[in-house]
């Protein structure tokens, strides 16, 4: 089998949980009252950035990845380079902002990350949901990798001071509990990462050309050893497949869908849930963002003539072109044990 090209995004990976009526929520007052829009925001347990974090951001930015395996620097580089001794919550909110709204060399504050990884590629984020993030990493210790306040010591030579203030949140762990759109979001989410890191890892070192010879090659293997991890089926299925076994069912379909409607029209979304024989089944959207493009856009204006011979020959049917950032390319299907 062929199998699809499905380029995973950088960083903020677009998932977000709105309406999931299993859990009971609280409303998440701001400490700072930065943005009074913050403080109508509801969330499962305590502070509402730390779960987006992990979910739109630890696709890259994970900090439990080696420092000689990483695609992207960890989040607590983020805040060591845009916090200082005087840097209030307003200014640290805003800073974030004003780089994730339109990435660019000029509003990076990380030159180093910028030269050894590239620059972020773009997508529409909700500022609403980005200021929560940056809310969060203000307030909180947040994880970090073992080896980075050493490596900030060594590296910046005192140009840089290592910073991970705030209180520690030690709550989140104890009082959550999954509901059943949780569990199918984790799973995705890590298989996300796992195909992310290997794919952009080719990105960055061989390019975009070899980046679709990895897909016809490894992507289906590391789907099906992360589906075996988890002891789930797990499947990524488009109404324009690259690979015909990508296909969606009529089901899927509608899902499908569904899923363009409401990103479309920019609204709120959450992950379909259905329990059928003792099986749930989870669908959420696999979007694009700005690097999609380069296998995934319009031929001969996004695609590079070599990228584009190479996709035909691989896949003769290919139908996974002419999409522009923000757009459904597709939905994580996946099924486990209710």
């Amino acid at each position: 089998m062929k199998p699809s090209l499905f380029y995973l995004p950088l960083v903020f990976t677009l998932i977000l949980l709105t309406s999931c009526n299993e859990s009971q929520k609280t409303t998440y007052v701001s400490q700072s009252g930065v943005t009074p829009e913050l403080d109508k925001i509801t969330t499962a347990v305590n502070h509402p950035g730390k779960k987006l974090m992990e979910s739109k951001c630890y696709a890259c930015h994970n900090p439990s990845t080696g420092h000689e395996g990483r695609i992207a620097p960890p989040m607590v580089a983020v805040k060591s380079h845009y916090m200082n001794d005087d840097t209030t919550k307003e200014e640290f909110i805003a800073a974030v902002w004003n780089f994730v709204q339109k990435p660019s060399k000029e509003t990076s504050k990380m030159r180093g990350a910028v030269k050894r990884f590239d620059l972020m590629p773009y997508q529409p984020f909700p500022q609403e949901e980005i200021e929560l993030i940056a809310d969060y990493m203000y307030d909180y210790k947040i994880d970090e990798p073992a080896w980075f306040k050493e490596h900030v010591e060594e590296e910046s030579k005192g140009k840089m001071q290592y910073r991970n203030d705030g209180k520690i949140d030690d709550t989140l762990a104890s009082f959550q509990t999954e509901n059943k759109a949780d569990i199918g979001l984790r799973y995705a989410l890590q298989t996300k990462q796992e195909l992310g890191k290997n794919l952009m890892g080719t990105i960055q070192k061989k390019g975009t050309l070899e980046a679709v010879s990895f897909c016809n090659k490894k992507a289906y293997p590391i789907t099906d050893s992360m589906a075996v991890v988890q002891n789930a089926t797990i499947r990524r299925v488009s109404d324009k497949p690259r690979n015909p076994a990508n296909q969606a069912s009529q089901k899927e379909l509608s899902i499908i869908t569904h899923f363009k409607k409401v990103i479309a029209s920019d609204e709120d979304y959450e992950p379909v849930t259905e329990l059928v024989d003792d099986k749930v089944n989870f669908y959420y959207p696999i979007t694009t963002n700005s690097m999609c493009l380069q296998c995934h856009g319009t031929p001969t204006i996004d695609i590079e003539p070599a990228v584009l011979s190479s996709i035909k020959n691989l896949y003769p049917t290919d139908k996974a072109v002419g999409y522009n950032v923000n757009e459904v390319r597709g939905i994580w299907s996946i099924s486990y044990e209710n």
